[in-house]
């Protein structure tokens, strides 16, 4: 499997809009790669224009030492599975992993070897006689990439395969496209909206928001030590709370609460007093002792989690994780602190851009 180098990739529409902004990015052979993002982030765009099916404004595409850029999309040897299953109605589950094939007019034992090993791999064996309405979500995007797989592609592309599915099947197919991913050794890449699917799936993780990239790094990277302040409240669930304040004297002070810093935290922002921060703490790093007062106002109960979400001063929502069983109802107030090793700060964000991380 090759490497596929995005070099300062722009696209930019009829009518100036912009979807992607000087998109950068190597992915190595047999990278599983996830681009991941809100709706309208350009994450399908920049997927599209690996494949072929978006010109590319600026930049230049790598795929395998080869300069793609300009190439149409069946000079690419890539395949891509859509959100869509695209099968064909009238045509067995066999004739549906055999098309691409049959229209190269490969050798009819060639095509046979490599669908039934496609099958093998997918657990589709016992269905190949069948016609798509016959089978059920899941197996019919099992049919979508047993399709892909058959052509033997430089790259996969995945565009939202997933999001047709009920939650329990997401899971099971999150499962089945890792262990695709490891049986083939293949270059992935995956487009989503669910962070789940990120974390869970990816060997390294492209965070966008509004057409640029935020964070690139492994899914502990980007969950432990955030780029900003936008992909420390889109990665992890429930997200991130945070507290917009100052630093003066040792302390972070909000208009909430007075948080006493510890020293490193101290050393971490000394060149911040005076100056408005944000605190972030995520939900499970939130502990039941401390001087600020929350207010409960419901609990939803995980079964060996708990989430208790609550107001501090009437107005501000936050949200906790405790690992246990939790039995608060309505107007109950707990004391709750924020572990400090687990803290983060950022600068306070300016209009449409994220603050940036305090190291």
């Amino acid at each position: 499997m090759p490497d596929v180098n995005l070099q300062h990739i722009d696209k930019i529409y009829d009518g100036g809009v912009q979807a992607v902004y000087d998109f950068n990015l190597d992915v190595a052979d047999g990278e599983f790669i996830v681009l991941v993002g809100p709706s309208g982030c350009g994450k399908s765009t920049t997927l599209r224009m690996v494949a072929g099916l978006e010109d590319i404004t600026n930049g230049k595409l790598i795929i395998d030492g080869k300069d793609c850029t300009r190439l149409p999309p069946k000079d690419r040897d890539i395949a891509m599975v859509f959100q869509n299953y695209a099968l064909y109605g009238h045509m067995t589950i066999y004739e549906n992993m055999a098309f691409s094939l049959t229209l190269r007019k490969e050798n009819k034992e060639v095509i046979h070897r490599k669908v039934m090993a496609a099958a093998e791999i997918l657990d589709l064996k016992s269905q190949l006689n069948k016609k798509p309405k016959q089978l059920s979500g899941g197996q019919r995007q099992r049919v979508a990439m047993g399709r892909a797989i058959v052509r033997n592609p430089k790259v996969f592309l995945f565009d939202e395969p997933l999001s047709n599915l009920d939650a329990k099947l997401r899971g099971s197919m999150r499962r089945e496209i890792l262990l695709l991913h490891k049986k083939l050794n293949a270059t992935m890449m995956y487009v989503t909206h669910d962070q789940t699917e990120a974390l869970t799936l990816a060997d390294r993780i492209v965070c966008m928001s509004m057409g640029h990239v935020q964070q690139i790094g492994k899914p502990i990277e980007l969950y432990e030590r955030p780029a900003n302040t936008f992909v420390a409240t889109f990665i992890g669930l429930p997200p991130m709370n945070m507290f917009e304040g100052k630093v003066e004297k040792g302390d972070f002070k909000c208009e909430l609460f007075n948080y006493p810093l510890n020293e490193k935290q101290k050393e971490i922002l000394k060149d911040y007093e005076g100056k408005e921060v944000v605190l972030g703490v995520r939900p499970e790093n939130i502990v039941r002792e401390g001087p600020v007062k929350l207010a409960i106002t419901n609990n939803e109960n995980l079964g060996m989690n708990t989430l208790v979400h609550g107001k501090i001063g009437g107005t501000k929502i936050v949200v906790c994780k405790f690992a246990e069983w939790c039995n608060y109802v309505e107007g109950d107030e707990i004391n709750i602190g924020f572990d400090p090793a687990m803290t983060h700060f950022f600068e306070k964000p300016e209009g449409d851009m994220p603050g940036k991380a305090i190291r």
